[in-house]
């Protein structure tokens, strides 16, 4: 079995140059495909014509062009289907790659301001202790705290 090339044959009648491709020997046009290891990226739109577009043949064999032409697989095809079916066009649209934060900025604030909270808390009830604790004091010495403005 040859070797598999980067180079494809796409049409037994030579191409004119200008549309990128080159003529071989044979007569046969040849099309370079892209570098390897650089990954296409289809926005929302492009999907969703490609899908318009595979809708609407016809022919047998009309997908086949269509998705040569266009450069993808079959399976990308189907999961475009399957996701416009699903969640409208809409879920076209490409999501941010990786895994998804545990927490958005409004549940790290919500955590923020509830660790604050506790702080303050545990402060409060060490000021009320030492509040009761200066009352037994002054009734134990029998000195009156009361100011003049609370009389």
């Amino acid at each position: 079995m040859p070797k598999p090339s980067h180079l494809r044959s796409v049409d037994p009648t030579p191409a004119p140059a200008a549309q990128g491709a080159a003529p071989r020997p044979s007569g046969v046009a040849v099309e370079t495909l892209p570098k390897p290891g650089k990954r296409r990226k289809f926005s929302a739109a492009e999907k969703l014509r490609i899908v318009r577009a595979a809708a609407a043949c016809t022919e047998r064999g009309d997908i086949e062009a269509l998705l040569r032409r266009e450069g993808i697989y079959s399976s990308l095809l189907a999961a475009w289907r399957k996701q416009l079916a699903l969640h409208g066009s809409e879920a076209l649209a490409g999501r941010k790659p990786g895994r998804k934060p545990k927490h958005d900025a409004k549940d790290r604030r919500i955590a923020e301001l509830e660790k604050r909270s506790a702080r303050l808390e545990e402060k409060l009830a060490l000021a009320e202790k030492l509040i009761d604790l200066q009352k037994k004091v002054s009734a134990i010495l029998g000195v009156n705290l009361t100011t003049d403005e609370e009389r």
